[in-house]
């Protein structure tokens, strides 16, 4: 199985990593602030058009490209080398994902491809892969003729 679209937006800059704590009745508490809860919502209704039938409940490659407004001098396809970081982009995304039961848990996404780029067109690219379902293993070899892979 495969899954593959592109949401055109300007992709959030905002990362679960800004999560917040309060201190309620001695114990800390970790909750959202607002700009949070805002790109949740943003990313949850582009993401909720692209939902599978079927969600996916074997090992996945997540694939994911951030192409963000083009800004001075940069050009169209250039990697952006400047924050968000990658790894704090990819968490709501994920999070966002498994809410909307792409899968079964994102322990799933054994493998991942996060890449951000200035584009003419922003928005966000996801490719989901079925790591099972391709004809060649990572071995280069046809899946039923490799012994390493056959499953």
């Amino acid at each position: 199985m495969r899954t593959e679209f592109f949401m055109p937006m300007i992709p959030p800059t905002r990362t679960h990593q800004e999560k917040q704590v309060k201190i309620v009745k001695g114990k800390p508490v970790f909750y959202e602030p607002a700009e949070l809860k805002a790109v949740r919502s943003k990313l949850m209704a582009h993401l909720g058009k692209h939902v599978p039938e079927t969600k996916y409940t074997a090992a996945i490659r997540l694939t994911s490209w951030w192409c963000f407004p083009i800004t001075g001098e940069h050009k169209n396809g250039e990697y952006k080398t400047t924050k968000p970081d990658t790894d704090n982009l990819v968490k709501m995304l994920k999070d966002v994902m498994t809410d909307l039961k792409f899968w079964t848990d994102d322990s799933l996404v054994a493998s991942e491809v996060i890449e951000k780029f200035w584009a003419d067109k922003p928005g966000i690219y996801i490719k989901i892969e079925d790591l099972y379902d391709n004809d060649i293993c990572t071995h280069g070899d046809n899946y039923d003729d490799c012994p390493d892979c056959r499953h």
